[in-house]
């Protein structure tokens, strides 16, 4: 039963992942306002009723991947040992995703795609402010509970600045190198 239910749950998270690289794909080729629902569930080979059991809308698949590092990064704030100080416990995780980030891919992609349409952008904002509410709550957790909602902001910010930089240097240094420069200057009001 358990070897079933693990092939359902792995076809899912598979389904799932085709149906975002096909949005992420269609919407760099064509634009986000030219791409349809049915389009992207086309590209993905599955039916439009099935593309809403996964996704609200073309927004919600674009924007899957990062909603999927979103979850692992509250994981690793949550991992760290409990004598970190909040500010260091977000460093930390956010290094280490940066760290398996590693090529341009789909961060720069979507980074690019939020900075050109205005729909995905504010969609983004929205998934980054219950972003900001979750890693609060984690960092809460750690012995020096000083300022979380203000640190899960900073730390936003800081990734939403290193995500810009990395493509206006088009990716000409490791996302990890960018993320720790700025993570060093803002750690100076945090650390």
């Amino acid at each position: 039963m358990d070897s079933t239910l693990g092939l359902r749950e792995r076809k899912k998270a598979e389904t799932r992942q085709s149906v975002h690289e096909a949005a992420v794909r269609l919407v760099e080729e064509y634009g986000f306002d030219a791409v349809t629902v049915e389009a992207i569930a086309d590209a993905a080979n599955i039916s439009r009723r099935t593309f809403s059991n996964y996704f609200a809308g073309k927004e919600d698949a674009v924007l899957w991947g990062e909603e999927h590092r979103f979850h692992t990064l509250v994981a690793e704030v949550r991992a760290q040992p409990p004598t970190v100080s909040g500010w260091q416990a977000l460093r930390t995780a956010v290094h280490d995703l940066c760290e398996r980030v590693g090529g341009p891919g789909e961060w720069a992609s979507r980074t690019r795609l939020a900075k050109r349409h205005p729909a995905l952008l504010a969609r983004q904002l929205a998934n980054h402010a219950a972003l900001e509410r979750e890693l609060a709550q984690a960092i809460s957790e750690h012995p020096s509970p000083i300022r979380p909602r203000v640190m899960a902001a900073a730390c936003l910010s800081a990734l939403r600045v290193a995500a810009n930089v990395w493509v206006e240097e088009q990716q000409a240094r490791p996302l990890v190198e960018v993320c720790d420069e700025i993570f060093e200057e803002m750690g100076r009001s945090f650390g």
